[in-house]
């Protein structure tokens, strides 16, 4: 009997394997991803399914550029329908949802602020009406602005961060919770921040440490439902936020102090996500997964 031969991806330097720098440039704060230069990859051309997720429904905050767009393309590649929340990137959130159209899955977009609590009430009811039910919910939404000082940071955008960044994951867990079945699966983004804070981003590396501490007791209040709860800590990742919140010569330089020397793409996060909403990801629960380029988080 003749052997198949099984096509494996080509093996790659992960030092190589994308830009180590980038043009200077700025953008007002969210950014769009249609002025980023170059352009991130979110795994368009590259991602494959498998069919893991055939038939699920997830929400993703933030799905509509960097990493939650890069989930998005993934979750419907592997079978889900997506509901997309986002501010108001109307262009870049058009543009997820057509990926997502593209292989047959629904795609679902939901502009407003989720730092508002009955937004995000709306968010899982629009979820529940659209696609039919919730299994998977991503709270990947962030907001950060860099400060070189404390008395620098006014007031309401220390509230508006953490209202941002870990309010909203508590108003949209404790909305989403009637509906959320035993193996549903509710994913939070934290950062390499949370581990190695940067002292000019103090609110969000604040909010990411929180996010780590929610999701651990989380995942303890939620197991006897069969819930499980993770988080995925990114390290430098080359999405809108970056040239929105960082001066031009920070993103010139921006990821070369992780250990492969280079910023990472939202391509190179999404297989985390899918592994955490997977069955292949049962037993997984109050865990975080590390995508940091070899930064430490011990």
């Amino acid at each position: 009997m003749a052997t198949k031969t099984v096509e494996r991806p080509e093996v790659q330097d992960p030092k190589q394997q994308y830009p180590k720098s980038f043009p200077a440039q700025e953008q007002a704060m969210p950014g769009t991803e249609q002025q980023m230069d170059p352009k991130p990859d979110h795994g368009e051309t590259t991602y494959k399914g498998s069919g893991r997720l055939e038939g699920r429904k997830a929400i993703i905050t933030g799905g509509d550029s960097g990493i939650g767009k890069a989930v998005a393309i993934a979750f419907a590649r592997e079978g889900a329908d997506v509901l997309i929340s986002y501010l108001k990137e109307d262009e870049d959130a058009r543009e997820t949802a057509k990926w997502v159209e593209d292989v047959g899955r629904k795609a679902i977009l939901v502009p407003g602020d989720i730092s508002q609590e009955e937004h995000c009430k709306q968010l899982i009811e629009k979820a529940v009406q659209e696609l039919g039910g919730i299994d998977i919910l991503v709270n990947n939404a962030a907001y950060q602005m860099e400060y070189k000082s404390l008395q620098e940071i006014p007031s309401e955008e220390w509230d508006y961060t953490f209202k941002t960044n870990i309010h909203a994951m508590f108003y949209l867990c404790k909305a989403a919770e009637p509906y959320l079945k035993p193996g549903s699966a509710v994913i939070n983004t934290t950062s390499v921040n949370a581990y190695t804070p940067r002292p000019t981003l103090v609110p969000y590396t604040a909010t990411k440490a929180a996010i780590q501490n929610f999701t651990s007791t989380l995942a303890q209040l939620w197991g006897e439902k069969g819930i499980r709860v993770n988080c995925v800590a990114p390290g430098p990742i080359w999405t809108p936020l970056i040239p929105g919140s960082f001066p031009a010569d920070h993103v010139k330089e921006f990821g070369k102090n992780t250990p492969l020397g280079r910023a990472g793409q939202p391509a190179e996060v999404a297989p985390a996500f899918v592994l955490l909403a997977s069955q292949e990801g049962s037993y997984m629960s109050g865990a975080t997964v590390q995508v940091t380029g070899g930064m430490p988080t011990i």
